[in-house]
């Protein structure tokens, strides 16, 4: 009894091993056939990268597309310099009129809406933007930041169930579509401009790192700092005093729709008084309306002067630039010193 099991379990098992390798080159020859196929679907390797065709095709349409943009942008810069050492050479351009080198042009939202007092009004940006790309054209590193209270202000709008943050950050997105708009009219001119914004919206603008944007000051475009400082509960004054220190500006001109700092407010008190130079301290004594006190702490700090003068003048950028006298200045006597030639 004990054979037959054994004979009976031992033809089994051939059987079982027979079809095992009967199955084994079907099962092979089908993954062959599927990975033939796989191949044969499969774009073409380029015989110098070892990528494929269509990869590789992409790849230098994008290469291509930047080294244009480059070609373009270094024309525009020769261009630029061209001209200004044209300027230079027949005496129309002279360099010592100008007293400031690298400068932080604060632009308050209300004054960008012009007589309307909402949105934005382009014959005061394109008034802006030309004396922008003068001033960047003439060799001055030009950096900006707007407001946004041409939209909306955040601080004003808290209530009614949206919380201060909330609000601010609203408020953020203000500047930023301000800031676009600048962007706009102020490569109109023929300057190539940057909008960096403290918060991430890489489709429409630049995360602000602060190398870069020095960076892009160094090679002549004019940078627009988008979004304040990114953080609720600070204005875009401090955001423009902030910026102007990180990338050591040596002023910050604060464009706003009156001539400068009164003792009262101008619009009730027809006799109220412009003052023509403050010092920091005159200002927190007196709780003037410059900036507000964390702005004004900075810029002390970093022996940052502030110019206030009215943007609706025309040419005051350039003026305040040249050091004349077009507003008031907050700072040291020597900072403040009248140098308009």
């Amino acid at each position: 009894m004990g054979a037959p099991a054994c004979a009976t379990a031992r033809a089994v098992a051939t059987v079982g091993d027979g079809r095992a390798r009967a199955a084994g080159p079907r099962a092979r020859r089908g993954r062959s056939s599927t990975t033939t196929r796989a191949r044969e679907n499969r774009p073409p390797l380029d015989a110098t990268t070892g990528t494929t065709v269509t990869a590789t095709m992409g790849a230098r349409r994008r290469v291509r597309r930047s080294a244009i943009v480059d070609r373009e942008e270094s024309e525009r810069e020769g261009a630029r310099a061209r001209s200004r050492a044209a300027r230079a050479a027949d005496g129309t351009e002279d360099y010592a009129r100008w007293k400031w080198r690298r400068v932080m042009l604060k632009v308050s939202g209300e004054a960008l809406a012009g007589k309307e007092g909402f949105g934005i009004d382009p014959e005061v940006v394109g008034s802006i933007a030309s004396e922008v790309a003068e001033a960047a054209m003439g060799g001055i590193e030009v950096a900006l930041v707007v407001g946004g209270g041409n939209f909306f202000r955040g601080a004003e709008k808290e209530g009614n169930g949206l919380d201060r943050a909330s609000a601010d950050y609203m408020g953020m997105l203000a500047t930023v579509m301000n800031s676009l708009n600048l962007q706009a009219a102020i490569e109109g001119k023929g300057v190539p401009t940057r909008v960096m914004s403290a918060l991430e919206i890489k489709e429409v603008a630049e995360p602000y790192i602060r190398r870069r944007a020095i960076r892009h000051l160094e090679k002549g475009r004019v940078v627009i700092f988008g979004a304040g400082t990114g953080n609720p509960f600070f204005t875009t004054d401090t955001g423009a005093a902030l910026r102007a220190a990180e990338i050591n500006a040596q002023c910050v001109l604060k464009a706003t729709k009156v001539d400068g700092v009164f003792d009262s407010d101008p619009k009730k008190n027809k006799n109220a008084k412009l003052y023509k130079e403050l010092t920091y301290e005159t200002v927190r004594r007196l709780g003037l309306a410059v900036m507000d006190q964390t702005a004004i702490t900075l810029c002390e700090e970093n022996d940052i002067p502030v110019v206030v003068f009215n943007i609706s003048k025309e040419q005051n950028i350039v003026k305040a630039l040249r050091g004349c006298s077009v507003g008031t200045c907050v700072g040291s006597p020597e900072n403040c010193a009248d140098t308009c030639s």
